[in-house]
């Protein structure tokens, strides 16, 4: 499991019930993040309510840790150039070349 999760606050923004679907998804997932189980499954495993599953599956779409497209789940990559606690807006997903000058910046620890 990725460091970052709890190093860039990531998990802070998460819900139990967040961290349990989270959990479980990065559990089952193949090899490229991927993972067929249906909601039905994922209430009666994860002990929630369609409401509760809808809400943390928003948000870890929100906070970029998932994708979902009915019936799939993704667990995504965390995002190398922006993390939750530096970068609170949803992620446009436009990349592109950052400025050197942006670059040391971060390294340094400053925000932008």
């Amino acid at each position: 499991m990725d460091q970052r999760l709890v190093r860039e606050h990531y998990i802070d923004a998460c819900s139990h019930a967040d961290a349990a679907l989270y959990l479980f998804l990065i559990t089952v997932c193949d090899h490229q993040g991927l993972s067929y189980y249906s909601d039905p499954v994922l209430m009666q495993r994860l002990a929630m309510s369609a409401h509760v599953l809808e809400q943390a599956r928003n948000n870890l779409i929100r906070l970029g840790l998932i994708g979902w497209r009915k019936p799939l789940y993704q667990v995504l990559a965390l995002d190398i150039e922006h993390s939750f606690e530096r970068d609170s807006q949803v992620r446009s997903g436009q990349g592109g070349p950052m400025p050197i000058a942006e670059i040391f910046k971060r390294i340094a620890g400053k925000r932008s």
